[in-house]
């Protein structure tokens, strides 16, 4: 998984607010494997409306999502931060997260920062009139640097954060630990044999 230390990038506002998963990327794609490239369906229904915000050439390249609250709520699939991450997107603000797509941001090796609602949609307004601006992401510090300079802090989880910038996903953790079930196995082979098979 690639680190994330820090994210320097054009921020695309969002003002939906309940964004489901099923809106991020619909159901009937989730068919196909994710080698398909998930990324190709994301805001599938909503960019067949017209004149959706992040095709505005504004924010092409952006990496990070300015959104409303409770941002990736509905069904818990996965697939929706797959499609995200597919895109180019490493990071998303929102005053709310649906509590499994905040998860499965994490375990993807994207960021999801929570601020207060009021800052956020002041936030989306300014994206809005200054369509382009960058917003600087140092997860470290665990700080947002606005267009104008001003500085917003955020909290994460510290296993969470060190995760990130490690860029460990659960495979990652799990193989730190190499030694200790290689060794955990060899006893089990010697202390119960008739749990090995013979094969």
């Amino acid at each position: 998984m690639e680190p994330f230390t820090t994210l320097t990038s054009i921020a695309a506002p969002l003002p939906l607010a309940n964004l489901d998963t099923d809106r991020l990327i619909p159901a009937r794609f989730l068919r196909q494997p994710r080698s398909a490239g998930y990324h190709n369906y994301l805001f599938h229904d909503l960019r067949e409306q017209g004149d959706f915000i992040l095709d505005r050439p504004a924010y092409k390249g952006a990496r990070i999502i300015v959104g409303a609250e409770n941002f990736g709520c509905g069904s818990s699939r996965e697939g929706a931060v797959w499609a995200l991450t597919g895109a180019g997107y490493r990071a998303w603000i929102a005053p709310s997260f649906g509590d499994i797509f905040f998860e499965n941001s994490f375990k993807n090796g994207a960021l999801p920062i929570i601020l207060p609602k009021q800052r956020v949609a002041a936030l989306r307004t300014l994206l809005g009139d200054q369509a382009g601006a960058q917003l600087s992401i140092d997860l470290a510090a665990q700080t947002v640097t606005l267009p104008d300079g001003s500085i917003e802090r955020f909290e994460v989880d510290p296993f969470r954060k060190e995760c990130l910038l490690n860029g460990w996903d659960e495979i990652d953790l799990t193989l730190q630990h190499t030694q200790a079930i290689t060794d955990f196995e060899a006893r089990q082979r010697v202390n119960s044999p008739w749990l090995v098979s013979s094969a």
